[in-house]
């Protein structure tokens, strides 16, 4: 890009920051330091604002530069993505949204201690959840770094180092002034601006091709270099059983994953009713549905205009399809509309990985102070001191997202995303349903239920091709590799259920069949709900 193009995405840049940080300085001005108020956002939203905001915190780098990139790559291999993160979405609506809002006050160990034994179920939940957000938080930090190596038409250590170190000191600022209402509201300023950007894009795509999608599809396989093989399953996950493995571990990752994310689950809490929550959820499945149609347009138009090597070129993971398709509708790479194009979709990539890394930042501190910290003191002491330790937590998980960022820069965002799925999947959702549904269930369960998901599902992704013993790893210099599969969700996740059967029937606990059904009925009726 020319040094004029350039500047004019910096602009656009600049002023998404610059609203932003007016958002979070107008809110902090307005608030009154209380838990709920850092947390939840005082519960005064709407169905619609929440629906935006859920859309605005799911719809991340992963699905806009990742999906698209794998789609543009790898053909229908990179549709498992989008149907997986779609169908995740009935699982919430129809198993957690209410319940979770009705059991819970700002986080998912809420639910789970409502009838255990609170300080282990606590300390288990919150670590699950921390580890959780920060792999979540790895996969947007590379996302930045692509979007500005493109940019700036550099892939430098530096330009790529700045890049994260800028998307970690932003969010660190989201968060600790402007709690969970600022957060919201970015949220929804970036839903609104990503799906404009989605649809002019798949707009133009289409008109390439005078709204003939079967002549998009031949085009993308024919230039592709695989032919027909590029529009049927196995251009990634073919092959060998281990690839296929591979597919189905992804699969349940995916459709599971979303029930047990940290930064979903703590948008329920942002309103003020169960039923709220669940109009919510349909809000957010619109959104989202749309949105995840369009990428399948702007992967195979990737594909079509701009050509798989082209892009590979770019981005040996594919993160910058939908930046270099941008500039190839908008005239070709030098021309004014390129650019102009180029820059707005970059800057609306950008403005998604702000307001998702602030959001996950928000989901994570709240763990560590309201979980963690709130576990170690005594009750009375807790609320104010509370939010001051989730302030400076926010600090420490910036940190470290942003040093585990510059490690794993060479990966795809979406892949990055999936594992965080899995993790959450084996950690969070087998206790959280058992919380729910399970009548004999026990703390000791319920800590075994989370460990025995979470220690797995960590040990087997550092054992993992994704950590060592190929030139894709983090660490390709070296091989430790005994894990074939890329995703371990197909061995983590049954054994974060079995871990909690087994820890409850070995358990010498009996359990409160009065805080059972107290539980019960609050989740069906929201009798008793904060």
């Amino acid at each position: 890009m020319s040094t004029e193009h350039q500047t004019l995405a910096l602009i656009l840049f600049s002023v998404f920051i610059a609203v932003t940080l007016g958002i979070t300085t107008w809110v902090s001005r307005n608030r009154h330091g209380s838990a709920e108020e850092f947390y939840a956002g005082g519960r005064l939203f709407s169905p619609m604002e929440n629906g935006f905001a859920i859309a605005g915190d799911y719809m991340s780098a992963a699905s806009f530069l990742g999906i698209s990139g794998l789609i543009a790559l790898f053909g229908y291999d990179g549709l498992l993505y989008s149907v997986g993160f779609l169908v995740a979405w009935l699982v919430v609506l129809f198993l957690v949204a209410e319940l979770v809002r009705n059991c819970g006050r700002f986080t998912l160990a809420d639910v789970v201690a409502a009838r255990m034994s609170e300080r282990p179920v606590r300390i288990a939940a919150g670590t699950s959840s921390v580890v959780v957000s920060v792999l979540y938080l790895i996969a947007q930090m590379v996302g930045a770094a692509s979007l500005v190596g493109l940019l700036l038409g550099s892939s430098s250590a530096t330009a790529r180092t700045l890049a994260v170190v800028g998307v970690g000191a932003l969010m660190v600022v989201y968060v600790s002034f402007g709690g969970m209402r600022a957060t919201t509201w970015i949220q929804i300023v970036k839903a609104v601006l990503l799906m404009g950007g989605a649809i002019t894009l798949t707009v133009l795509v289409l008109l390439r091709f005078h709204g003939n999608f079967d002549q998009l599809l031949t085009t993308a396989a024919d230039r592709s270099g695989h032919g027909r093989e590029f529009l049927a399953p196995g251009l990634k996950y073919g092959g060998d059983w281990t690839a296929r493995f591979d597919f189905m571990s992804l699969g349940l990752a995916l459709v599971l994953g979303t029930a047990g994310l940290p930064h979903i689950l703590s948008r329920f809490y942002t309103v003020p009713t169960a039923r709220a929550a669940r109009r919510s959820v349909v809000w957010a499945i619109a959104l989202i549905g749309g949105f995840y149609l369009m990428t399948i347009v702007l992967g195979f138009g990737a594909a079509a205009l701009v050509g798989p090597d082209q892009v590979r070129a770019s981005n040996a993971s594919g993160n910058t399809a939908v930046p270099l398709l941008a500039a190839f509708l908008g005239g070709g790479a030098g021309s004014t509309g390129g650019a102009v194009l180029f820059a707005f979709v970059a800057a609306i990539a950008f403005a998604t990985i702000l307001a998702v890394v602030a959001g996950i930042t928000l989901a994570s501190s709240a763990s560590v102070a309201h979980d963690l910290y709130a576990s170690l003191k005594r009750r009375h002491a807790r609320q104010r001191s509370e939010v001051a330790v989730a302030r400076v937590a926010a600090v420490g998980i910036g940190a470290v997202a942003i040093a585990l960022g510059l490690l794993a820069q060479n990966l795809n965002v979406a892949f990055l995303v999936g594992l965080a799925f899995a993790v959450a999947a084996s950690a969070n959702l087998p206790v959280l349903l058992y919380s729910l549904f399970w009548r004999d269930f026990t703390t000791r369960g319920a800590v075994w239920s989370v460990y025995g998901g979470l220690v797995p599902a960590v040990l087997l992704v550092l054992l993992s091709p994704v950590v060592s013993g190929s030139a894709e790893s983090l660490f390709p210099g070296v091989d430790f590799q005994y894990f074939p599969l890329q995703n371990p969700g197909i061995v983590s996740i049954p054994l974060g259920f079995l871990a909690g059967w087994l820890g409850t029937v070995t358990s010498s606990e009996e359990p409160d069949e009065a805080k059972h059904a107290e539980t019960e009925v609050r989740s069906l009726t929201g009798a008793g709900a904060v």
